[in-house]
């Protein structure tokens, strides 16, 4: 065996720092005997480790709750009170929502408001995370905004619900710091992949339907979001009739089989100015109105086919969904289920993926924006910025 060098004796020291913080970002409150259990390392250096990580205020340990056993309750390991933070911009069809969030995923400041949907709302959200910024210094290490709409690099290369086209989101970044862009659905898959109803499936497949459907697939924790970061817009598939046109160019599109276009079109009603909005006010009709529910229906089936063409083309461990999709699957199962069945491979049916709905619900978007800017920090590179911040 050849001797450990000064340099191999750094990286593996890095490694299992890196290790350690990753654990406790993946498992907050997590005990220090778990987190070296579980990386498969002796206690000695899960020690050594801790101490370091606390010298460089990135982690602490605080007293557990007593649970009636004996001894003394092993302290857990939580982020460290001046910490690294990330801001998460979250932007949605009507809404907006602004967050400073630690390591482990807890959110340390929120606020939200309305916007008329027009890319104005950058001005105003970048004076928010301008203050958060001066509010914690060098403790604000990037900027992470999720958009509903399709993402390449920093712009917005279409949100067709809010009618934006090519719109660089570049007004949100703070001078000195990175800025992450990312679809909302997909960053809601990536969180429900590794903290949800995913977590412990290898592979997962994540849908959300609000307008139009989008989503991800996930494999070892790492969405597959293409080249250019667009990746995941399954709703621009051809999976439905190909006399309609979809604002984004395209015929046929799978987004306007399964929202609240679809519905109206399914009531012989215009299409709505708020598919989002439609579609909920005909599902919560759908208990007292055959109409309704019969358009609740078709729009679940399309639902379903589209899942099961994309287990046969992803064959993904479980499917989970949110938006929405969970409110199709909750108010027509047996349409959904049909729908499913009938689109897959005849050897997958007797065991199909299973379809799960969403629990981290509307948190999801945000929590995938910090989990996306943390990968970014997480790293020998960005320990080294900390260290120097």
């Amino acid at each position: 065996m050849e001797p450990m060098t000064a340099h191999s004796a750094r990286a593996l020291r890095s490694q299992g720092t890196l290790a350690v913080l990753r654990h406790v970002h993946a498992h907050p409150s997590a005990k220090r005997a778990d987190a070296a259990r579980a990386l498969g390392m002796s206690s000695g250096s899960a020690t050594e480790i801790t101490s370091r990580l606390k010298a460089s205020r990135l982690i602490d340990e605080e007293a557990s709750a007593l649970t009636g056993g004996r001894g003394r309750p092993s302290p857990a390991l939580v982020p460290h009170r001046d910490g690294p933070l990330v801001c998460v911009v979250d932007i949605s069809h009507e809404r907006w929502r602004v967050a400073c969030v630690e390591l482990g995923g807890g959110v340390v400041a929120q606020e939200a408001g309305g916007h008329s949907g027009t890319p104005d709302v950058l001005g105003t959200l970048g004076h928010r995370v301008s203050a958060l910024h001066a509010r914690y210094g060098h403790r604000l290490r990037a900027v992470s905004a999720c958009v509903a709409g399709t993402v390449s690099a920093t712009t917005v290369v279409q949100a067709s619900g809010m009618g934006w086209r090519d719109v660089d989101l570049d007004p949100l970044r703070p001078p000195g710091l990175p800025l992450l862009v990312g679809n909302d659905a997909s960053l809601a898959g990536l969180a429900e992949a590794r903290r949800g109803a995913g977590a412990g499936t290898r592979v997962v497949l994540h849908l959300t339907v609000e307008v139009g459907v989008g989503g991800i697939l996930v494999v070892d924790g790492r969405p597959v979001d293409g080249a250019t970061g667009a990746g995941g817009e399954f709703g621009h598939m051809p999976f439905g009739d190909l006399s309609l046109h979809c604002p984004c160019g395209a015929r046929g599109c799978w987004d306007l089989e399964v929202d609240g276009r679809a519905m109206a079109r399914a009531l012989g009603r215009p299409a709505p100015r708020d598919p989002r909005t439609a579609a909920g006010h005909v599902i919560a009709a759908a208990a007292s109105d055959p109409a309704a529910r019969s358009a609740v229906g078709s729009a679940a089936h399309a639902l379903g086919r589209g899942i099961g063409a994309l287990a046969n083309a992803l064959d993904p461990g479980v499917v989970t969904l949110s938006g929405l999709a969970t409110d199709l699957a909750a108010t027509a199962p047996t349409a959904l289920e049909t729908g499913y069945t009938a689109a897959l491979m005849r050897y997958r049916r007797a065991a199909p993926p299973p379809i799960l709905p969403s629990t981290l619900g509307s948190q999801g978007p945000l929590t995938g924006a910090a989990d996306a800017a943390f990968d970014l920090l997480l790293t020998e590179e960005g320990l080294a910025a900390w260290s120097r911040a």
